[in-house]
């Protein structure tokens, strides 16, 4: 096969095995880097020594980080394997173990300030969406007037990260702020997109458009830029757990496969100071005249 054949050949399989379109995009980049990094070579004529070298010159040289590396591993692994049907050698091109940084949680006045820097009910209800039914930037631009259940006060989550669909809550104050929306904005997409840019209503929302409100209000607020919007995310699942709620209730509200994905959130709960050091709860030494007249009375 040319590489031209292996290309549509990848898609095929993509199709073939119902992957998600963004799957399907991370494959086809990761593939067209490898292509071009050995330009002129037949993908057929590869192994895993030449998968190896670029892993590693995309650390050494391309300076990319290790979830990076890890996708062209697994696109490339997906089309050696699956489309090309080689047999590769894992050893040779292992992932790339992955530290994971505890990340930065805003506190609840922090939330407060930045809907508050918000002068645009659209980017209001957006925002105040996310936190409230914790939901990814990729699921509040595909949400749809029809996912809004106010009967049973939930959300459908139609295909989620994975393809995955859930309910998740929807918030009174939310729910309010959504009917506002609806009355002003008239949002009236062919598929029911709730979110649109204000010049073409036949359009939903990209992801790129609020991440870069996001950094706007952010700093109109005053508050640091090292929180994104899936900040917000984390915020919800941290807020919950001091709220009391059971973890494994927050696992199906997040749409997490593991529990442990859950579970790291309990790693960001604020100390409220009802824990006691076992230090602290040591009996306390007693003093040498407390000592002596406990012996006093002894012999007495």
């Amino acid at each position: 096969m040319t590489n031209e054949q292996i290309i549509e050949k990848v898609r095929e399989e993509i199709t073939l095995r119902g992957l998600c379109e963004n799957t399907e995009k991370e494959y086809l980049k990761s593939l067209s880097v490898f292509m071009k990094h050995y330009q002129g070579q037949q993908l057929e004529q590869m192994s895993e020594v030449e998968i190896r070298d670029f892993l590693l010159y995309l650390l050494n040289e391309k300076k990319r980080s290790a979830g990076t590396v890890n996708i062209y591993n697994s696109s490339l692994r997906f089309i050696f394997g699956a489309v090309l049907c080689k047999t590769l050698n894992y050893q040779m091109i292992p992932r790339r173990r992955i530290h994971r940084d505890l990340p930065i949680i805003m506190t609840k006045t922090e939330i407060v300030h930045s809907f508050d820097a918000i002068d645009n009910l659209r980017d209001r209800t957006i925002f105040m969406t996310i936190y409230g039914s914790d939901l990814r930037v990729s699921e509040i631009v595909k949400l749809r007037t029809q996912d809004i259940d106010s009967e049973n006060m939930r959300i459908f989550v139609h295909h989620g990260k994975g393809g995955k669909d859930r309910y998740t809550l929807l918030s009174k104050s939310d729910l309010e702020l959504l009917r506002t929306y609806w009355k002003e904005y008239r949002p009236n997409h062919p598929d029911g997109y709730l979110f649109y840019p204000k010049a073409d209503k036949s359009r939903c929302m990209t992801i790129r458009a609020i991440q870069d409100a996001m950094r706007k209000y952010l700093n109109k607020a005053g508050l640091s830029s090292c929180y994104t919007v899936h900040t917000i995310r984390h915020c919800f699942a941290t807020h919950l757990l001091e709220s009391g709620v059971d973890v494994c209730r927050i696992k199906h509200l997040m749409g997490h496969t593991h529990i442990q994905s859950t579970t790291f959130y309990l790693h960001l709960l604020n100390f409220d100071g009802s824990i006691v050091s076992p230090l602290d709860a040591l009996p306390k030494k007693r003093g040498r005249k407390s000592k002596a007249k406990s012996e006093v009375v002894s012999h007495a």
